[in-house]
């Protein structure tokens, strides 16, 4: 007898969009509901309400945009935390949600939510121990190993190392914490307040393209450094659809290693990798979360 896959509802929530997935998998979506972010209760009731018309499911995931607060023994736990998005900054969003449906509730960062999902169903099919980073409207990194997220005080904020720079370089960035951050020099509102104008607009053998592509190779390098990805993939509207970033970011990596770490498959073509779910790899990687929270309930279940 075949077994069925849990029917899980899984919420990546964006700054910009929110994408509501009823599914079992990649290839078993019963539903696929998108709604605008707007402010936090407006927001969470329009989700409320896509959840209540799906009636039961066994399990919720929920991948959010951050900072969020991640240990389950924290009073916040469950809130996006410092977030420069108005109105957000202390909103409690897993708490609400895992309280309304009684279900085991899984809750991470929307790139760990992708990373989980391009690491079972994507990218990087079979590999336990991968980085995904999207480079978009921000710049965020999820850390896999042994199929897990990478997790200790909190999650992971790549985006914001301040990265060696392009010799010449001195464009001071646009985060509003830390100025030259690998987000504030990269991030495609960077990318378009460097240029003048938006990236969509930016032809590829364009100059502007030269100092994103060697922090990027930095943030690569970085990434190398924490010894955990098997492989790396980017994703994140700056990434998708600019296929010539790719070798550029990869030459820039490996030189900046210098040799240091001498695995020959660092510097080949699918160390670095564009994202094979698409749109669907935030959604999938919160159906993966909450398939996560599941077994752990499970296993706790049988502990006794």
């Amino acid at each position: 007898m075949v077994s069925v896959p849990p029917l899980i509802a899984g919420i990546e929530l964006g700054g910009t969009k929110i994408v509501c997935l009823l599914a079992r998998g990649p290839d078993a979506i019963e539903d696929r509901i998108q709604l605008p972010t707007t402010r936090p209760d407006e927001t969470l009731e329009a989700i409320e309400r896509v959840l209540d018309g799906w009636g039961a499911f066994d399990a919720l995931g929920i991948a959010s945009f951050g900072p969020i607060s991640i240990d389950r023994d924290a009073a916040d736990y469950g809130h996006i935390t410092s977030t420069p998005k108005p109105h957000w900054a202390g909103t409690d969003v897993a708490k609400r949600l895992g309280a309304r449906y009684a279900v085991p509730t899984g809750f991470h960062t929307d790139v760990v939510g992708a990373a989980l999902a391009e690491a079972r169903w994507g990218a990087a099919k079979g590999l336990r121990d991968i980085a995904y980073a999207t480079v978009g409207t921000g710049i965020g990194v999820g850390l896999i190993a042994g199929g897990k997220p990478v997790d200790g005080l909190t999650h992971s904020e790549f985006g914001h190392i301040r990265p060696d720079r392009l010799p010449g370089d001195d464009w001071m960035g646009i985060c509003p914490f830390h100025g030259g951050c690998l987000e504030g020099l990269a991030a495609g509102p960077a990318i378009g307040a460097r240029a003048g104008r938006k990236g969509e607009d930016i032809a590829a053998d364009d100059a502007v393209w030269d100092p994103v592509a060697y922090v990027l190779g930095q943030l690569c390098h970085t990434l190398v450094l924490t010894g955990v990805p098997r492989r790396i993939v980017m994703g994140g509207g700056v990434m998708v659809g600019n296929d010539h970033l790719f070798p550029r970011v990869r030459a820039a990596m490996v030189k900046s290693l210098a040799g240091y770490i001498a695995l020959p498959e660092i510097a080949e073509a699918n160390f670095v990798v564009p994202p094979a779910l698409g749109g669907n790899a935030g959604p999938l990687g919160a159906i993966v979360l909450g398939g996560q929270a599941l077994e752990g309930q499970l296993h706790s279940f049988t502990a006794f």
